[in-house]
C-alpha cells in the first residue's frame, strides 16, 4: 500500500498511508495531555504513532520515553519507520501487541507517568462495521473496548499518574464510569465546539489513578474564529505562523 511521510517539525517525521494516517483529535489530545519532559508514557492504541511523535517534536519538553502500543501490524511498521527517520530510537519504542495481553515485560506495571489513548469512537456492536479491517479495528473497539484501555492504563500508572483519551460527547458516562471501574478519577474534561454557537464534537477527559473526586471543567475549546478560519488556539496547536 504506497505510503507518504509528512513532516511534524524539529526533525520529527510521520510516515502514514491511506489506512493509517491521523486527524485533528490526535493534535488535541496529544495537546491536552500535556506530555512532560522526563516522564515515562505510553500512547495506547497508537496507530501510525501520531500522539506520541508529537510529544517528541519539542526537545526541550520530550517525554524520556514513550511505548507505544498497537496490534496492527502495518500500522506498527510505519511507527518503526518514523521513529527511525526522527532519530527517536530508544526514546519512542513500539510494542505489536493487543493492549490485553500486555504484561511486565513490556512495559513495567505501575511505573508510568502518562497513559493517552484516542481510541475507537463506537462501541463493539454499534454502527455500520467498515469492510476495511484496519479501519473497523480503529473505529468499532473490535480489539478492545473502552473498559479494557482504561483497566491497562490503569496498571500501567504509578499513583497519582494521569491518563488522557478522547471521545464523543454522547459517550461520557460510559467514560467516566470506565475510569473509575478501574481505579482512575476523572479530573479534567474539555469540550471541543467547532464555533461557539454549535455543540461539541469531542470531549478530552484526564483520569488520574488513586485521586479523589473532583471535575474541573475547562472552557470549551473553539476551532474557528468569526472569519472561518482557525482560532488562534488552533493555530497554536498545529504551529501555523501569522
Amino acid at each position: 500500500m504506497q505510503e507518504k511521510v509528512e513532516t511534524l517539525g524539529d526533525g520529527v517525521f510521520i510516515h502514514v498511508n491511506r489506512l493509517h494516517r491521523f486527524g485533528t483529535d490526535a493534535f488535541l489530545l496529544a495537546d491536552f495531555s500535556g506530555a512532560r519532559v522526563g516522564e515515562k508514557s505510553a500512547d495506547l492504541c497508537s496507530g501510525c504513532g501520531i500522539v506520541a511523535l508529537l510529544w517528541h517534536r519539542v526537545p526541550g519538553c520530550r517525554p524520556e520515553r514513550t511505548y507505544c502500543v498497537e496490534l496492527q501490524a502495518q500500522a506498527a511498521e510505519l511507527l518503526r519507520r518514523s521513529v527511525a527517520a526522527s532519530g527517536l530510537t530508544g526514546k519512542v519504542i513500539p510494542i505489536e501487541k493487543d493492549l490485553r495481553a500486555l504484561d511486565g515485560r513490556d512495559i513495567p506495571l505501575g511505573s508510568l507517568d502518562l497513559c493517552a489513548c484516542n481510541p475507537p469512537y463506537k462501541a463493539a456492536g454499534h454502527g455500520l462495521l467498515n469492510p476495511e479491517e484496519g479501519k473497523a479495528l480503529a473505529r468499532h473497539g473490535l480489539d478492545g473496548s473502552l473498559e479494557d484501555i482504561c483497566r491497562t492504563a490503569a496498571r500501567l500508572l504509578r499513583y497519582g499518574g494521569r491518563f488522557c483519551l478522547c471521545q464523543r460527547p454522547e459517550r461520557l458516562c460510559d467514560v467516566f464510569t470506565a475510569l473509575r471501574a478501574s481505579g482512575m478519577e476523572p479530573k479534567r474534561l474539555r469540550l471541543v465546539q467547532k464555533r461557539p454557537d454549535t455543540a461539541p464534537w469531542l470531549a478530552l477527559v484526564e483520569g488520574r489513578r488513586g485521586s479523589k473526586p473532583f471535575l474541573k471543567v475547562e472552557p470549551p475549546l473553539i476551532v474557528q474564529n468569526e472569519e472561518g478560519g482557525f482560532s488562534s488556539e488552533m493555530r497554536r496547536i498545529y504551529r501555523l505562523q501569522g
